[in-house]
């Protein structure tokens, strides 16, 4: 069986690229790195090629690695495994869209006040993402928008999120030249929900490409900053509209046909979800915010 030791030095200095850095990341000397390579050789053949300014792995190396990986992944789920009666220590590994995040990462941080000894990990990711993440167990809980079908997975109704028309606080918004006049803001997926809900608030309007683009923000936290300095509208889910800090500067159009789109939660369906998985649900559970959960 292969030393664990050499493992990781294995996988830092495939990550880092270089001995020395790898030396100082692991707290150990160039030496002993050097030497962990040359035991894994011995072993397995050649690993890597040391180029004068990089390192390059071998076809050999490619595989350890790959099998190093799985070999920490296999790590992961033995301590989530033994761990799991244990539910106020420990990860709490959530991915999630943006917007919903927004709101579910401070809600999680709350748990982790009172819990001191949970650790939230979080991730902003798209629905593709969120499932290979959770497929390949690097996350434990996960939020995607279309219900998936693979047996793989337990899908359960987390939450409805309708899309908001959002102005400046002391804009206008009910008529299509008002939106002419504010122009858009737009955001990575801004296009395709204002075109969703616009088509059905004004229908027979040219849409959402036919007015001015006065910004664009690729931080949800950020795209409502434009808005509520009076610079343009935008379409986003509520969530990310809630997160936003100065309700007081937006205001969100009222009236007409609304968009809502629906949230579900995701695990692996082959074992339970820990206990830290079922605390973190039942408090969001208890607050109420998600009446789905």
């Amino acid at each position: 069986m292969l030393n664990p030791q050499w493992l990781r030095t294995f996988t830092t200095l495939a990550e880092l690229g270089n001995f020395t850095r790898t030396a100082d990341h692991l707290g150990l000397t160039q030496a002993a790195v050097s030497q962990h390579v040359r035991h894994l050789e011995s072993r397995l053949g050649p690993l890597m090629l040391r180029r004068p300014r990089r390192l390059e792995l071998t076809p050999a190396g490619h595989a350890f690695l790959a099998y190093c990986q799985e070999v920490e992944q296999a790590d992961k789920r033995l301590q989530l495994r033994l761990s799991e009666a244990d539910a106020e220590h420990g990860e709490v590994s959530l991915i999630s869209p943006g917007s919903i995040g927004l709101s579910l990462y401070t809600e999680l941080l709350d748990l982790q006040l009172a819990s001191p000894g949970l650790v939230v990990r979080h991730r902003f990711a798209p629905d593709d993402e969120v499932l290979d993440a959770v497929l390949n167990n690097r996350y434990e809980l996960g939020l995607v928008s279309l219900k998936p079908d693979d047996p793989r997975l337990v899908a359960t109704l987390f939450a409805e999120e309708p899309l908001e028309l959002v102005v400046p606080a002391h804009g206008k918004g009910h008529e299509w030249s008002d939106l002419q006049r504010l122009g858009f803001i737009d955001h990575p997926d801004g296009q395709a929900m204002a075109t969703r809900l616009l088509s059905r608030r004004f229908p027979g309007h040219p849409g959402i490409r036919s007015l001015p683009l006065r910004g664009f923000s690729n931080q949800i936290g950020l795209i409502l900053e434009p808005v509520a300095r009076g610079l343009g509208f935008t379409v986003l889910p509520c969530y990310a509209r809630q997160a936003f800090a100065r309700q007081e500067e937006i205001r969100v159009v009222e009236g007409g046909a609304s968009v809502v789109d629906t949230l579900w939660l995701v695990h692996r369906a082959e074992w339970p979800l820990s206990s830290r998985a079922q605390l973190a649900l039942e408090h969001l559970r208890r607050r109420g915010k998600f009446r789905n959960v």
